[in-house]
């Protein structure tokens, strides 16, 4: 069973890696959300964190040009930063069923947010962006999944779909590097090595396809479709978590 779960995993993240090489967000938090029904999340992360810095890494590069540095600088990393430092020191405190009944309300809370919100009704206020990016940053310290939240708090920045990915891209890429070095710090990392170059040639299907999608298909559909897919997902964590709790 559990090498039919790590084998499931392989497509997991290929789906999910797709969608976030179209959208900028999501990879690891839909990868995460599917193989948490099969496999524990502290296992999961030291696996997905790092496939996530070569996937960021590689687009946010390509794509640097269109990456808004200042809003990078200043408004997103410092709150990300803080906030990811928090997230990560409580994960050891944090049950596995725990971890899961978390993960499961919060992106449950996310998809039927976006799934029921109309268009954006202006730029919040400063105070509110840097709370909405700190606690972006402490769902990213916990489950390496702090896209949702943070586009959210970045909702009226008023950047075309191809500036907004590029920039987000450039997060995962530094916090992800950040929790990769806190991962083998912690003796996490090393045993997951040879997971992740066993799903790295994923990478070279995925994030070509989910390139070629950015330029023709209509985001908001796969948006609404990913949306629906992690309502689904965070119902059944929940009842996981409730049933082996």
């Amino acid at each position: 069973m559990t090498e039919f779960a790590w084998l499931a995993l392989g497509g997991f993240i290929l789906l999910a890696y797709t969608l976030e090489a179209i959208t900028g967000f999501g990879g690891t938090l839909v990868a995460l959300s599917l193989g948490a029904l099969l496999l524990p999340i502290h296992d999961l992360l030291p696996v997905l964190v790092p496939l996530n810095i070569l996937m960021s890494g590689a687009l946010a590069w390509h794509h640097r040009r269109l990456v808004q540095w200042r809003l990078l600088l200043f408004t997103v990393l410092p709150g990300m930063l803080v906030g990811t430092l928090v997230g990560y020191g409580l994960r050891p405190w944090l049950e596995d069923s725990a971890m899961r009944l978390g993960f499961g309300v919060l992106i449950l809370c996310v998809a039927l947010r976006e799934l029921l919100r109309g268009a954006p009704s202006g730029r919040a206020p400063a105070w509110m962006i840097r709370l909405q990016t700190g606690a972006a940053g402490i769902s990213h310290g916990l489950f390496a999944s702090g896209g949702p939240l943070l586009v959210h708090a970045l909702a009226g920045s008023a950047l075309d779909k191809s500036r907004l990915r590029a920039t987000l891209l450039c997060v995962w890429f530094g916090l992800n590097s950040l929790l990769t070095l806190a991962f083998l710090a912690d003796g996490s990392l090393a045993p997951a090595l040879p997971r992740v170059a066993a799903y790295a040639p994923l990478l070279i299907l995925g994030v070509p396809a989910g390139e070629y999608l950015h330029k023709r298909l209509a985001e908001a559909h796969f948006r609404t479709a990913i949306h629906l897919l992690l309502g689904l997902c965070g119902v059944l964590l929940c009842c996981r978590a409730q049933a082996f709790g």
